[in-house]
């Protein structure tokens, strides 16, 4: 049996440490111990644990114990200071926590004559290259400590490891695991390399910066096979509680990440030649357009995931994202015929129920055709909510688990959810929507100030979203601002004349008695025909 890790190999059957060709001298206690250490990498061994193994259970120090310790960190190149490879966990002992490699001990060897280039091309040459996945694939490297301080490794290692397992969590993408991305740890790299020797197209690079009683991120997600930096950002908190710092820097780092990845990979979709387009490609090229929000784009954007859906017909997101544009449709005022959308509307909704019970994307989407297509607003949000257990960072679960609410009539809980929305992706494509989704809340809140305020942002990026224009409307006139609700109510009935009062319902899913005669009365002052 020999373990391979950070150019190092430890034969047991020969009882023999190499480094590339050359030897490296191992006293028989300190060989023991790297080989405990290394077969027990998955769990922490206490000092005892090491004495019996070792020593046999014969009484030693705690001074000679480390002291083989200390042997066997000079040995690999790490320190206690570092703990690159071996870490220390105090009061409860040791543990291996490098990348290693089991190797069949019988397998024929390079020659150890060999010159350490030759032998290391030999290797290269008999691992085939990894082949990099369809989906989006990434791996998140160690970042980069520079508070000068060493004891803060570990909050900087915890970072990283939340980051890895949240994105794991997130259907669709395929993560590095942990131990393969920490093998890099202190090393300097070039993204192409990562990107070959892992086989992923992206990868995320960072540094940490604890000074005082503040802590800075600085993050950056880099197209593995070009070496583009595709987005950077800072992030900054108060240490005030190191736990809790540490789950807030995870939910911003990867809320900001997820849309920055789905961009990279709509683009390079767009550039894909159409001949040679598959499922995914065409998933991404309408959520591009879905994003746009106008009526063309929508249309287009409901086109390419038909076409999704017929070359995978179980693609669950495919489902799920052609039903939220038949919404789109139906809050818009744009369907041609209700009847015949609303029922299929009603079977996307379900086949992306069943066909992702597990897929957070799927479910978020679902959730929300439950409420519009099927009328079933406590089913929605049990969709929504089970999205964001899936998927705590998912944007989208958030900002739809909102609008759920202000339909529920519950508008203080829809605030904190669109605020959780917004602060995981600042940018956003949907950010004018989740925008429009704080003007409701407000308005049913009876806030019209703050209401009429967010629904301009959210103007200002889509002047010919309907819902967001009823919103204006209502809380200009309910605020006793009659010229501006008029203006307002003029392009309101530009985008769609047929709105009235007695049809609110067929564009709005309002269940709150209260919220609906506020909306009306709202939109009659303005000057909406009955």
């Amino acid at each position: 049996m020999q373990f391979a890790f950070a150019g190092y190999v430890l034969d047991l059957d020969r009882r023999e440490f190499t480094r590339g060709a050359e030897a490296v001298p191992l006293g028989p206690q300190v060989f023991d111990l790297l080989a405990y250490l290394l077969k027990n990498r998955a769990r922490v061994v206490s000092k005892d644990d090491l004495i019996d193994a070792v020593w046999e259970g014969r009484i030693v120090s705690e001074s000679t114990l480390t002291s083989h310790i200390n042997a066997v960190r000079k040995a690999i190149g790490d320190t206690g200071e570092n703990q690159h490879l071996i870490r220390t966990i105090a009061r409860k002992g040791y543990r291996f926590v490098g990348e290693v490699q089991e190797r069949d001990g019988s397998k024929k060897p390079v020659p150890s004559t060999l010159p350490q280039s030759t032998a290391q091309l030999a290797t290269q040459l008999s691992a085939p290259p990894l082949v990099v996945p369809d989906r989006p694939s990434i791996a998140v490297l160690p970042f980069i400590n520079l508070s000068g301080d060493p004891a803060q490794d570990y909050f900087v290692d915890g970072v990283v490891e939340d980051i890895i397992g949240a994105m794991s969590r997130m259907r669709g993408i395929f993560v590095i695991a942990r131990n393969s991305c920490f093998s890099y740890k202190n090393r300097a790299v070039d993204a192409k390399q990562v990107g070959r020797e892992l086989g992923v197209r992206y990868m995320v690079e960072g540094s940490l910066r604890k000074a005082a009683d503040r802590v800075r991120i600085t993050g950056q997600l880099v197209d593995a096979a070009t070496g583009a930096n595709l987005w950077s950002e800072r992030f900054e908190d108060k240490a005030d509680n190191i736990f809790e710092l540490q789950d807030q820097m995870t939910a911003s780092v990867v809320g900001a990440i997820a849309p920055q990845l789905e961009r990279a990979e709509i683009d390079r979709a767009r550039h894909k030649p159409t001949e040679s387009l598959d499922a995914y490609d065409y998933y991404l090229r309408g959520m591009a357009n879905l994003h746009l929000g106008t009526r063309e784009s929508i249309e287009e954007a409901l086109r390419l995931l038909y076409q999704a859906i017929e070359r995978d017909p179980e693609y669950a997101a495919a489902y799920a994202m052609a039903a939220w544009c038949h919404i789109c449709r139906k809050i818009n005022g744009w369907m041609r015929d209700r009847t015949e959308e609303m029922a299929e509307g009603a079977r996307l909704t379900r086949r992306a129920i069943e066909l992702g019970i597990n897929d957070a994307v799927a479910l978020a989407r679902a959730g929300t055709g439950l409420n519009h297509f099927v009328g079933d607003l406590e089913g929605g949000i049990a969709l929504l909510d089970r999205a964001k257990m899936l998927n705590p960072n998912l944007a989208a679960a958030w900002f739809l688990g909102g609008f759920a609410r202000v339909w529920r009539g519950d508008p203080d809980g829809a605030v904190a959810h669109f605020t959780q929305a917004m602060r995981l992706s600042p940018l956003d494509p949907e950010m004018f929507r989740m925008e429009a989704g704080m003007a409701a809340a407000h308005l049913f809140a009876g806030r019209f100030d703050e209401a009429s305020s967010w629904a301009a942002k959210s103007f200002s990026v889509l002047p010919s979203f309907l819902l967001v224009v009823v919103f204006i409307a209502a809380s200009h006139a309910l605020a006793g601002r009659i010229d501006d609700a008029q203006r307002a109510m003029q392009r309101l009935r530009e985008i769609d004349p047929t709105l009235r009062i007695s049809n609110l319902a067929d564009y709005i899913p309002m269940t709150r008695p209260q919220d609906i005669a506020a909306l009306s009365e709202g939109l009659r002052k303005a000057g909406l025909p009955e």
